[in-house]
């Protein structure tokens, strides 16, 4: 296998590695989002999003948190496809 088949292999799995760990970690980070999204408690301060009575910049920060998520993840997940699709579009036999 000459450099070119290397590099292609090499970059088509650090494509499909990107997309699993964005997908391993996401529950993760769902509980973290959860914890700072919920009531305070003795292990984790929360923000009380659920609260009708919090103020503008509280149920901004609630909306911008439980967005990021989605962002973040996705954005992985994104990156990962990204560097796939590059590789088997662009990367062709030469």
């Amino acid at each position: 296998m000459n450099s070119k088949g290397q590099v292609w292999g090499y970059t088509l799995m650090l494509g499909i590695t990107v997309v699993i760990l964005a997908l391993a970690f996401a529950p993760i980070g769902q509980s973290f989002v959860n914890d700072a999204m919920n009531v305070s408690t003795a292990s984790a301060i929360g923000m009380d999003c659920d609260n009708s009575s919090i103020s503008s910049f509280t149920k901004g920060a609630c909306v911008v948190t439980d967005f990021s998520l989605a962002y973040f993840f996705g954005g992985l997940i994104f990156i990962g496809v990204a560097i796939i699709t590059a590789k088997l579009a662009f990367g062709g036999s030469e």
